[in-house]
């Protein structure tokens, strides 16, 4: 029987964080995107302790550094990273 996936989730991704995501779908062959995730989130909560303290921000939490300054904007309107 087929999982039921009744919620959807929207995670905006780096264009770095997109290539890992990517690198780790293609090398373990995994069919989609979602899949990969579903897969890496299943390995992160069985192995990863993380306690979040007061005035931490989503965006501290990522794939890979991003600096003290974070993403700005570009000239034409999308993120880029420092």
């Amino acid at each position: 029987m087929r999982d039921a996936r009744g919620e959807r989730l929207q995670v905006m991704l780096s264009p770095e964080e997109l290539a890992a995501l990517d690198d780790f779908r293609f090398k373990h062959r995994m069919p989609t995107r979602a899949a990969a995730i579903r897969e890496l989130l299943k390995l992160g909560l069985s192995v990863a302790v993380v306690d979040g303290g007061a005035g931490v921000k989503s965006s501290d939490y990522g794939v890979f550094s991003r600096g003290p300054e974070g993403h700005k904007q570009s000239n034409n309107g999308s993120e880029e990273a420092e």
